[in-house]
């Protein structure tokens, strides 16, 4: 159910007739105030101007020829140019019911397209650290929504494991004479900074490091027998760390760079043979005019290096083509911070000029922004190290425990180390997935683990009281045959914000913002509150009306539910 739609539509056909103007387009928004109206048409002026009427003029030519009568219960205009709709409430009971009786909340399909998402990300030889966790959990929601919508999702964890940091790994290990050693992630992390630091200062070092990354790419198999066991240890720790956050990224959509190793010959050469690139100095370059240097000259990108060596655009360049021939993808969703937005762009554009992409495709990034400490500064531990992604759920499940122990000493062990990682690790996820993906935001760990305000807890907790309501009731769910009675203003406002669900969903859908479904839950569970302070639901004089509140309490924690699951935000019935 897409309220604002139907309503939109509705002014729409009336626009059309009375204009040949296709550009105006109602901005239809939910009433800030209710009692003026639950929906308001906020750029009446704005369309007026163009037809060349007053806006109360339009207004009235509306109102009286608006096709769908039975939805309103009254329009009416306010000044200076505002029309305000109410929806009538038997209306919003019938769609309530079909909502009710529906799997899917009354949620229709998309048209099924093949949908690519780029996310997670993680670095080999080193634990995943904060930095990833915005790319892991907003790319796992969008994942979970557009596959819920009736997509093929296809997920993609494009991690580099085909670059210089392997020669130089390879190169030490060999110099250690570790090379047949079996070690942790952690263990693996120092070894990759002894590395680093040998590569950065020892130029014969450094130099056998990169015909060992050349000798990799052209297939050594020495090479590759030890590069496949540095991935799997990386990639063993990364899924149990995916398996804390409740990610749903397994093993099989594990895309690296080295998968499209063999395409790189062959789009070199098919480069030059188009005269996209030239070489130069034993280099390969494309030269994108669409870009600049600092002398206002053509930017140079490098494919390939004089030792005949790839760069990561090579391997970008032949990502998208593998994507769009193979995986036939009609949507390409990249979930990375911005400082890759430069590099991406200019991968698309040589892919596009080589025909491997069609010129009317869109590359969709959705960027965003940092994690911040209080002070404003990169949120990271006081040596200033980058803080490791397990270090942060462990702190957070330990003061979730130090929580709940304060709130319910009685708790039995086992239920409190459960509701403990419940809590603590949704109030992480959720604390990030409530800001807008395009801002930086303040970590708190105090507002993140309060039962009040926008955060998992006041959610989870608005949820399991619904779920007691409900058992307390002692009605079955099937006995509820009474429709739904909307009295009571509450009732009414309840109500239209569970029929906006199907909104937010498609939404979130179409540019990829997880907060607009924490904002929605966080009203929706206010609404709720408000509902339950004004209505009795289990004591009302009236089985009829107490039965249809049922039906409003059960919608609303079906609804939450959902929400919370689309979010990857787990739910405990007691808490």
């Amino acid at each position: 159910m897409n309220l604002k739609n139907i309503i939109k539509k509705d002014i729409q056909d009336v626009l059309i007739s009375i204009s040949s103007i296709n550009n105006c387009e109602p901005l239809i928004t939910a009433n800030k105030k209710i009692k003026l109206g639950h929906y308001q048409v906020n750029n009446l002026i704005k369309i007026a101007n163009i037809l060349k009427l007053e806006p109360y003029e339009l207004s009235k030519i509306i109102i009286l020829n608006i096709k769908n009568k039975h939805i309103y219960k009254k329009i009416t205009f306010s000044q200076p140019g505002f029309i305000n709709i109410f929806i009538r409430h038997q209306w919003i009971s019938e769609q309530l019911e079909k909502v009710f009786i529906s799997s899917r909340l009354g949620i229709h399909y998309a048209k099924p397209k093949n949908i690519v998402i780029d996310y997670s990300s993680p670095n080999i030889a080193k634990e995943m650290h904060i930095g990833h966790l915005r790319s892991t959990i907003i790319g796992d929601v969008i994942v979970r929504i557009l596959s819920f919508l009736g997509h093929n999702v296809i997920r993609a964890n494009h991690i580099g494991d085909w670059g210089t940091q392997f020669g130089m790994l390879i190169a030490y290990l060999e110099d250690q004479n570790l090379q047949k050693n079996n070690f942790s992630l952690v263990e693996l992390e120092k070894i990759y900074c002894k590395a680093k630091k040998k590569y950065d200062s020892n130029k014969l070092f450094s130099e056998k490091s990169r015909k060992y990354v050349v000798k990799l790419q052209n297939g050594d198999q020495y090479c590759y027998a030890i590069w496949k066991k540095l991935v799997s240890i990386t990639m063993l720790e990364n899924y149990k760390i995916y398996k804390r956050l409740n990610v749903t990224l397994k093993e099989t959509d594990t895309m690296g760079e080295s998968l499209y190793n063999k395409m790189l010959p062959d789009i070199i050469q098919d480069l030059k043979n188009k005269k996209i690139a030239v070489e130069e100095n034993g280099s390969t370059i494309v030269y994108l005019k669409e870009f600049k240097n600092r002398l206002g000259e053509s930017m140079g990108v490098v494919i390939q290096k004089k030792d005949k060596g790839f760069l990561y655009s090579t391997t970008d360049i032949a990502c998208f083509k593998y994507r769009y021939e193979k995986l036939h993808a009609d949507r390409i969703i990249y979930y990375t911070d911005s400082r890759q937005h430069q590099h991406l762009i200019q991968a698309w554009t040589i892919a596009k000029k080589a025909n491997y992409i069609p010129e009317d495709f869109v590359l969709e990034h959705h960027m965003f922004g940092m994690m911040l400490s209080k002070n404003k500064q990169p949120f990271k531990t006081r040596d200033g190290n980058t803080i490791k992604l397990s270090v942060l759920l462990d702190e957070s499940i330990a003061r979730a425990t130090h929580l709940i122990k304060e709130k319910k000493p009685k708790l039995s062990r086992k239920k409190l180390i459960q509701l403990a990682k419940i809590i603590g690790i949704s109030a992480v996820k959720y604390s990030d997935l409530s800001k807008n993906r395009n801002t930086n935001y303040i970590f708190d760990w105090d507002t993140m683990l309060s039962f009040e305000g926008n955060t998992a807890p006041y959610i989870q907790y608005a949820y399991t009281r619904i779920i007691s309501i409900i058992k307390k009731s002692e009605i079955r769910v099937n006995k509820l045959k009474e429709k739904i009675s909307l009295t009571e203003e509450s009732e009414v406002n309840l109500s239209i914000k569970l029929l906006e669900f199907e909104e937010t969903i498609l939404l979130i859908a179409q540019k990829g913002t997880p907060h607009i479904m924490c904002k929605y839950l966080y009203q929706l569970a206010t609404y709720f509150s408000i509902f339950y302070e004004k209505c009795s639901i289990l004591f009302s004089k009236k089985i009829k009306i107490r039965k249809s509140r049922l039906k409003l309490s059960i919608l609303t924690a079906k609804t939450l539910k959902k929400g919370l699951n689309m979010l990857g935000i787990k739910i405990s019935q007691k808490m």
